[in-house]
């Protein structure tokens, strides 16, 4: 879609209640409500992180948006696909102010160059107890990425066609962080294989774009 038309499309979205748990149901694995009521007490728990949805024109004013596929490491998160951002720390005023400063350190797009339009729906990471804010942004000029090697193995520019592309959306066996082998929805977007948080987190604005696009 072209970026100018995608602005004044997504300046209808403010007006729009958020889908929410409707939304994520439809990527969750099948095991995320039995592991949802094991852990009641450590939801309470829960630390704070902020993620950045950020969109941006390219190639022929086409808008993307943009992933990280994270290094392998000891970690839950390992090898993963998902939004730049991270946890709330010292001098975060706000769970934004760390999704953004996490996307600029990640990425490198300057803080200015970025506008958080819409606070999406939390999501809940059992694994790592956590609970992720994200965020829906802009940058209207397409970015001069700067990758942060120590924790970004690759940067992942996806099309918004790409997204909405119902093709996109793939059943796939993945190796939980519990060492479990289980069919869960996914998106498969540059062939890269994205489930769990991120693919809720994904389902959300998508449809929120197809109602007002």
């Amino acid at each position: 879609m072209n970026f100018d038309e995608f602005l004044k499309s997504i300046a209808k979205v403010k007006n729009i209640p958020l889908n929410g748990e409707t939304s994520h149901f439809k990527m969750v694995p099948p095991f995320r409500q039995a592991l949802l009521k094991r852990q009641k007490e450590a939801i309470k728990k829960a630390k704070s992180a902020g993620v950045l949805a950020l969109f941006y024109p390219k190639q022929n004013n086409e808008t993307h948006f943009v992933l990280i596929l994270r290094k392998t490491y000891e970690g839950v998160h390992s090898g993963q696909v998902g939004f730049p951002g991270g946890k709330i720390e010292l001098g975060d005023k706000t769970i934004e102010d760390a999704a953004i400063r996490e996307t600029f350190e990640e990425v490198g797009v300057s803080k200015r160059k970025m506008e958080v339009l819409l606070k999406l729906s939390q999501v809940y990471i059992p694994p790592s107890n956590f609970y992720v804010q994200p965020f829906f942004g802009i940058c209207k000029e397409t970015p001069d990425f700067i990758v942060q090697e120590d924790e970004v193995e690759a940067i992942i520019e996806v099309s918004l066609k790409e997204l909405l592309d119902d093709d996109s959306i793939i059943s796939k066996r993945v190796k939980t962080s519990y060492s479990v082998e289980v069919e869960v929805p996914a998106y498969r977007l540059k062939r890269h294989v994205v489930w769990g948080a991120t693919a809720m987190m994904l389902s959300e604005i998508k449809d929120l774009l197809k109602a007002v696009i």
